[in-house]
C-alpha cells in the first residue's frame, strides 16, 4: 500500500521529470483539472492530453513551497504555492505565482489525483 505522502511525491516528481506514463498512472479516472485562467479539463483523458503538450515544452519550470497537508483515511490534500517560469512566444520571460491545491483518493490500495487546481496570487 502507498501512503498519501508517497503519492503526492511521486506525482509532484512525474510532473517535474515531465514523465507523462508515470504522471497518467497518479490521475483518477474522473480527474478534474483547473488552470490559472479558468480553463478546465475533466477526465483522465482530457487531463493526459493537456499534460502531453505541456510536458513537450522544454522552457518551463516551477519552484513549489508546500504550505499545508491533511491525510484522512480516504482522502488527502496538498496545498503548495508555486513559482512558474516560461518564456512565450517572442522569447520573453514570463512569470506566474499561484497556489496549487491537489485533492487525491484512495482507491483500494492506491492514492489517486482526483482534483488539481491552480489559483493565481
Amino acid at each position: 500500500m502507498t501512503d498519501a505522502r508517497e503519492a503526492i511525491d511521486r506525482h509532484l516528481e512525474t510532473i517535474t521529470d515531465r514523465d507523462l506514463d508515470g504522471y497518467a498512472a497518479t490521475l483518477h479516472d474522473d480527474v478534474v483539472l483547473v488552470l490559472p485562467t479558468g480553463t478546465t479539463f475533466a477526465g483522465k483523458a482530457a487531463v493526459v492530453g493537456f499534460h502531453r503538450e505541456f510536458f513537450a515544452d522544454p522552457d518551463w519550470s516551477q519552484d513549489l513551497t508546500e504550505k499545508t497537508t491533511t491525510v484522512r483515511e480516504d482522502v488527502a490534500r496538498a496545498l503548495f504555492e508555486a513559482d512558474y517560469r516560461d518564456v512565450d512566444g517572442d522569447g520573453a520571460p514570463v512569470r506566474q505565482r499561484f497556489l496549487l491545491g491537489l485533492v487525491f483518493t484512495r482507491v483500494d490500495d492506491e492514492w489517486l489525483l482526483l482534483h488539481d487546481q491552480c489559483t493565481p496570487v
